[in-house]
């Protein structure tokens, strides 16, 4: 459910005034609380709003084993808690004007609240939120019904070629990897996972040691301490999640068709990529948003679709994890264009790993991204993803001041050796799902 918050005229016109200087370079301040928190904070008085986030390393790379342990435990943070049920926090929610969310992916699971920052609306949010957080029920009615809710999810991505190209791509690139598993685990795991087991998790991760705090609104330094410290103050201190293993680099090429019966096949190829806070970010960042980061204007988009009208959407993109998280190619096209398509778009890649960009290619890059950088701030709820990003991935705080200026710095031969070291042609997997079912 989205509220709509209440913005006087006066106060939209001082943010838009001020915007391009603090979404250009946010005053980031950092600390630790007594417990282990690391904190991370943005004044913006310009909005009476509050946005805060807090990310625990509790994603699905931590299920120990179960697959949908991680995201089955966050998703049942909302759903009662303190005695309150779903209901009554969904109402008390709607009273004050505020919105909370959950969610999980591969590294982290999060809670999120977005509030007015008048006390009267602020404080009882920040209450509501602190029990989300430190007092979940997890009682069994709500934990059968979110169990049959991921379970309907599962049954749903089964029938959608590219949530199969996606659960089958990440499978092929990481083996036995705790990356390979989707967040939402598989239908056998999750019948399986207990109340006692979900009760477990939660005592292991959701600690104070294990989780990063981002603020940004309109409170002050003390405003902030005071909300990180109640945040944390009914969580046990616990202990930082073991790190995530390194993953292995593919050996060698693999292709799998997985027949499907639709008119169009989607095709997922790639291998390990790079971590967050990669040396090599910069070069392969602007490198791939040549090649098919950039959309219409991308390497492939012009050559597979605008030339030779083979797809109807073809891209590649980095995601950057703890540790490498995969880069991927993809497309969609005809059954009877696959082979083709898939032929062109491996020459594109062999062609630019080979020879990089072109010096008219990357100087009309750089102009995009750096261009467009300050709409990734035009907002308090974007800062504070910024914000949850680096703190959780453990980035220099000056990450954005600096971003604009490192994107400016690469050059043609950074992104050839980028390519040359760290992306392998002759090594990728490739998934393609569809055909008519039949082999």
């Amino acid at each position: 459910m989205r509220i709509k918050l209440p913005v006087t005229a006066a106060a939209m016109l001082a943010w838009l005034t001020c915007a391009g200087v603090l979404h250009a370079a946010p005053d980031i301040q950092h600390w630790q609380t007594d417990k282990g928190t690391r904190v991370y904070f943005v004044p913006a008085p310009e909005l009476p709003m509050v946005d805060i986030r807090m990310l625990f390393a509790a994603g699905s790379a931590h299920d120990d084993g179960q697959p949908g342990l991680a995201n089955l435990a966050s998703g049942l943070l909302d759903k009662g808690a303190a005695g309150l049920s779903a209901n009554d926090i969904a109402d008390r929610l709607e009273g004050l004007g505020a919105v909370l969310s959950t969610g999980s992916l591969r590294d982290s699971a999060w809670v999120s609240l977005r509030s007015l920052s008048d006390p009267a609306q602020l404080e009882p949010a920040i209450d509501l939120m602190s029990k989300v957080v430190s007092k979940p029920d997890f009682n069994k009615r709500d934990v059968n019904r979110e169990r049959e809710r991921k379970l309907v999810a599962l049954r749903r991505a089964e029938q959608q070629p590219s949530s199969i190209a996606d659960r089958r791509f990440y499978e092929a690139v990481y083996g036995k990897h705790p990356y390979a598993t989707r967040p939402i685990g598989t239908a056998e795991s999750l019948k399986k996972i207990t109340r006692k087991d979900i009760r477990a998790y939660y005592n292991k991760y959701y600690v104070a040691r294990n989780v990063i705090i981002a603020i940004v609104g309109d409170i002050d330094r003390k405003g902030a301490e005071r909300i990180a410290s109640q945040l944390t103050a009914k969580l046990q201190s616990g202990e930082a999640a073991p790190g995530t293993p390194v993953v292995p680099p593919l050996t060698q090429a693999v292709e799998q068709r997985i027949y499907h019966p639709s008119t169009q096949t989607t095709v997922r190829m790639g291998e390990p990529g790079m971590r967050r806070g990669d040396p090599d970010y910069f070069p392969l960042y602007v490198g791939n948003h040549v090649l098919g980061g950039s959309g219409l204007v991308s390497r492939l988009f012009i050559e597979v679709r605008d030339k030779r009208g083979l797809s109807y959407g073809v891209n590649s993109y980095f995601t950057p994890m703890v540790q490498d998280g995969p880069y991927t190619f993809g497309l969609q096209t005809r059954n009877d264009q696959v082979d083709e398509a898939l032929d062109v778009m491996r020459t594109i890649l062999k062609d630019f790993h080979d020879s990089g960009p072109s010096d008219k290619e990357l100087t009309a890059s750089k102009k995009n991204i750096t261009g467009g950088f300050p709409l990734r701030l035009d907002s308090n709820s974007k800062i504070v993803e910024y914000l949850g990003m680096i703190g959780f991935y453990e980035l220099p705080l000056d990450y954005l001041d600096t971003f604009n200026d490192k994107v400016m710095a690469v050059s043609r031969e950074q992104i050839r050796d980028a390519y040359r070291r760290r992306v392998h042609p002759d090594r990728m997997v490739t998934v393609i799902v569809g055909g008519d079912g039949k082999e």
